[in-house]
């Protein structure tokens, strides 16, 4: 569960300007001020529900953003290669962690 929303929290941080500003305070209000699905109603003035499809809505929408760009799999992968080029030795496996970062572009 941690993973999931940890998860999504790094994907609404990359995508976050292609949502709507109605997607982006519900998410804002759930995942960052760890508000409930009712405060997040009794807020906005819409249905407990409402809110529920609404931020439901807005994960598939920021996981359908991720399956066409890419853009948080490739940080991930460059930042294992950084991890991975500090624990080598010779220069010839860090030429080919290099090359490996190179293609990610």
């Amino acid at each position: 569960m941690l993973d999931k929303m940890n998860r999504l929290m790094s994907l609404y941080d990359l995508y976050k300007t292609l949502l709507t500003d109605k997607q982006q305070e519900y998410f804002q209000m759930y995942y960052y001020d760890d508000l409930s699905l009712s405060e997040i109603a009794n807020e906005t003035f819409v249905s407990r529900n409402a809110v529920h499809d609404n931020i439901r809505r807005t994960e598939n929408t920021l996981e359908v953003y991720e399956e066409k760009l890419k853009i948080f799999k490739k940080a991930s992968q460059r930042v294992a290669l950084y991890d991975k080029i500090e624990e080598v030795t010779n220069d010839e496996a860090v030429l080919r962690i290099i090359k490996e970062l190179q293609a990610l572009e």
